[in-house]
């Protein structure tokens, strides 16, 4: 076990190469631009002291897949988050190198218990683990008009919380030793994604760019919920995840997209099969499914989506079942003072098979006030009889209960300590299913957890400019989002 956490500090991490011009530095004709347009809109001293405006590039930093947009756009994929966005990351441009890296992870170490209040209770299960991911990217800039990226993610919760995941009350989704898991969510592959993206800017506005994934994610849904900001200190999968985000790791992807200006429209092909229960090795790669996303980002704080996906014979258990996913989402984000924010999301997902329709709505939302944070989730899902097994229970198979799920919760920064946090926190979740899954489950079913987090500090222009070698100590330790300072020239690209 050790060997494998001192495998995931090395990992080297992401976002762009670049030379700056500062105390002796040179700088590149596209970067010097860059930092002109910066100052332009907020005037050099706000520019360098106080933080980044959220539409314009800082110097050699910009999104995975666009030489002109901030890279606090960055979503799970090629997904966009609002320009607003916090990070959470560490970073590094060493000298004298075309490259750059950035890192970041969440790591919880946890204790859970579900439907505590009703013995005997259908789902009720607790467990001690520690559900965690980690995700490395390199970057560099190719030519006048070019950017490549290497991208990974490893997820260890097959060794940390099982090969039967971790309890979770009315969560549905793949199998384990060819049974359904039910009120357990899954652990994700140790290769969560391994993947490489060109893009080609043919001017500020105008880029097309290819990702290809082995694993990797297509262009369907919003950013995958933890890579979410609003979902970052919730620990546990939403209950939708299987109708909104799950394809975040398919062996098996290709993507080609096109941005205009403050809108992109994507096309993938790739694997509809959803991983198998062997978490170390790489499934067969196919490209049997396709999707389509149309995502607008009308202004900083702001990024919308919707998609369509047409999977092929998504579940193990039911082969000849195809699934036709529909999605749309709402996120947003913004910045309320020095390491204060709030960032919120509305999800919607629905299935579509054999002539039945289950839909998901989830509306979460996290107010970060410096050291503190307040968070909530609410769900609602429709899962069929067949989904929860309970065809011989309830039955007909085609009949969709609905499911009503609250959860609050708030955690505490204990510590930080070169630009890593170490936060404890706690959440009550309060379920509230339909009648006829009362009899199985109990009224109100209750459930709680408790854990500490370890996962990098929330990122300033202090901690950026010390990654690229610049003098960082006469820097304010202003936070990165939503700078909303007079003068502020925000705009949208």
């Amino acid at each position: 076990m050790k060997n494998l956490l001192f495998f995931f500090a090395l990992l080297p991490v992401v976002t762009l190469a670049q030379h700056q011009h500062h105390k002796g530095m040179t700088m590149p004709a596209d970067t010097a631009q860059s930092m002109h347009d910066m100052s332009g809109s907020m005037g050099d001293a706000k520019a360098m002291n106080y933080g980044l405006t959220m539409g314009t590039s800082m110097p050699g930093m910009t999104n995975s897949l666009s030489r002109n947009l901030p890279m606090n756009r960055n979503g799970s994929g090629t997904s966009w988050h609002p320009d607003n966005t916090p990070m959470y990351a560490y970073m590094k441009t060493p000298a004298n190198s075309r490259w750059s890296y950035m890192m970041h992870y969440a790591l919880y170490l946890r204790y859970t218990s579900q439907n505590v209040n009703n013995t005997g209770g259908r789902g009720r299960d607790s467990q001690f683990g520690v559900p965690s991911w980690f995700m490395g990217m390199a970057q560099r800039k190719v030519g006048r008009r070019g950017l490549f990226q290497a991208r990974i993610m490893l997820s260890p919760d097959a060794l940390l919380v099982g090969n039967g995941g971790y309890p979770l009350l009315f969560q549905t989704g793949e199998s384990y030793q060819g049974q359904p898991l039910i009120d357990r969510q899954h652990p994700h592959d140790l290769v969560s994604e391994l993947s490489v993206s060109y893009a080609h800017a043919f001017s500020k506005d105008i880029d097309l760019y290819g990702y290809v994934g082995y694993p990797g994610e297509p262009a369907l849904g919003p950013p995958a919920f933890m890579h979410r900001m609003s979902s970052f200190n919730d620990p546990n999968a939403p209950l939708g995840h299987h109708w909104q985000d799950a394809t975040h790791i398919l062996f098996g992807v290709a993507t080609v997209g096109f941005r205009y200006k403050w809108a992109k429209l994507e096309g993938s092909t790739f694997k509809g099969r959803e991983p198998d229960e062997n978490r170390y090795n790489f499934d067969t790669p196919k490209f049997d499914s396709y999707s389509y996303r149309l995502s607008v980002n009308p202004s900083p704080s702001l990024a919308l989506q919707f998609s369509q996906g047409f999977l092929t014979s998504p579940e193990p258990a039911h082969p000849n079942e195809d699934v036709t996913r529909t999605t749309a989402s709402v996120l947003h984000s913004k910045g309320l003072g020095e390491q204060r924010y709030v960032t919120s999301a509305f999800v919607w997902g629905h299935n579509g098979h054999d002539g039945i329709g289950e839909n998901s709505f989830l509306a979460e939302s996290s107010l970060q006030l410096n050291r503190t944070a307040f968070y909530g989730r609410f769900e609602n899902v429709g899962k069929s009889v067949e989904e929860l097994v309970l065809s011989d229970r309830i039955g007909p198979e085609s009949r969709v209960l609905t499911i009503n799920n609250l959860t609050l919760g708030a955690n505490y920064r204990l510590a930080q300590h070169r630009q890593t946090d170490l936060v404890l926190g706690a959440q009550v979740t309060a379920a509230m299913p339909e009648k006829a899954l009362q009899t199985f489950y109990g009224n109100t079913p209750v459930s709680g957890l408790i854990y500490l987090r370890i996962s990098p500090s929330l990122m300033t222009m202090r901690s950026m400019m010390s990654s690229m070698g610049m003098p960082g100590k006469s820097m304010p330790g202003k936070s990165m989002p939503g700078m909303d300072l007079p003068g502020m020239n925000h705009r949208r690209r």
